[in-house]
């Protein structure tokens, strides 16, 4: 997710029990273009134990295979190729999804990254551009080349994140793929995840936009398929995830300025709160100063009251917060 899952986001996430593996946010490739440091922190500072990709987003296949040099020189598991950002701006450079209008390219395009990368190769997708219809033609390409495994968000990029997905199309390509099939899109919690992993009986679930809102739905599904009573969070758990979050993203700044800092933690929390009370959210959308923003979370989130564990439904900001919040 460009501009979230950075460095001490992944932070935040390891303090709530986190994911089996890392993605980077994508490494912005073209001509002239080289890793960019702030994302190559997320690798070489990483010290949560867990192991993490490397995401590229281009469609300038000698200057993937550039970049992909230079990112197997550091510690990655592998190396992730995005084929599945459905931000305007991405898709109008044939980038992201918008590579799905050109599978011709796409197919040189494994090609040759399948020769360059050492390490694992793994590539994210949707289902399709304009249509689901679409599917097994990407599916079939796929299948010609030696990916290690495929993500599949479950929707077209045309839909970005505005219907139910598609988990018919994850469990045909689960069925007839070689490599292991993830499933992403929609999980929000342990009911979503678990119905959308028995429905198509993919190898694993990637969680993008679902982690954002709950920090704590890694350790609660693990815990679920292990047969363990799952920790069900309070307003007061979630007041704690948002000062925490709030201290580790402060980090970042060379020279702190409080209300440009309330202002992106706004980002977050217009999210957050979805769900928990419609005056929380105006607030926090109008807050400017630290203490005016903790004095909105304490308002609301004092309490022992179990937080609700779906976003509302058909809520436009849990379909499309962002496009950069690409899950």
């Amino acid at each position: 997710m460009q501009d979230v899952t950075d460095l001490p986001f992944m932070r935040v996430m390891s303090e709530f029990g986190g994911p089996d593996y890392f993605v980077t946010e994508y490494f912005r490739v073209h001509q002239d273009s080289r890793p960019e440091k702030h994302i190559l922190r997320s690798i070489t500072q990483n010290e949560t134990g867990k192991p993490i990709f490397a995401q590229l987003i281009g469609m300038d296949i000698p200057a993937m295979v550039k970049n992909v040099e230079i990112l197997q020189r550091y510690e990655i598991e592998g190396i992730d190729i995005n084929m599945g950002c459905p931000a305007p701006v991405v898709c109008r450079k044939d980038a992201g999804g918008g590579l799905l209008r050109k599978l011709d390219h796409v197919n040189d395009m494994l090609g040759t990254l399948r020769d360059a990368v050492h390490k694992k190769f793994t590539v994210k997708t949707r289902v399709g551009y304009e249509s689901h219809e679409e599917f097994e033609i990407i599916l079939q390409l796929f299948r010609k080349h030696d990916i290690d495994a495929l993500a599949i968000h479950g929707r077209t990029v045309k839909e970005r994140y505005q219907t139910p997905v598609h988990d018919d199309c994850i469990k045909h390509a689960v069925e007839t793929m070689a490599c292991p099939v993830i499933a992403n899109g929609n999980v929000v919690n342990v009911a979503t995840g678990r119905a959308y992993h028995a429905k198509t009986n993919a190898a694993g679930l990637m969680i993008g936009r679902g982690a954002i809102r709950s920090p704590w739905i890694f350790q609660q599904l693990k815990d679920s398929y292990e047969g363990k009573d799952y920790h069900k969070p309070t307003r007061k758990d979630l007041r704690h995830y948002v000062e925490v979050l709030y201290h580790e993203l402060a980090k970042e700044w060379k020279e702190f300025d409080e209300q440009r800092h309330v202002n992106k933690m706004k980002r977050y929390l217009i999210y957050i709160s979805q769900g928990i009370d419609a005056d929380f959210e105006f607030e926090i959308r109008r807050v400017k100063s630290a203490e005016a923003f903790f004095g909105v979370c304490d308002k609301y989130l004092l309490r022992d009251e179990l937080l609700p564990e779906l976003p509302p439904e058909n809520s436009k900001i849990f379909c499309g917060f962002s496009a950069l919040l690409e899950d």
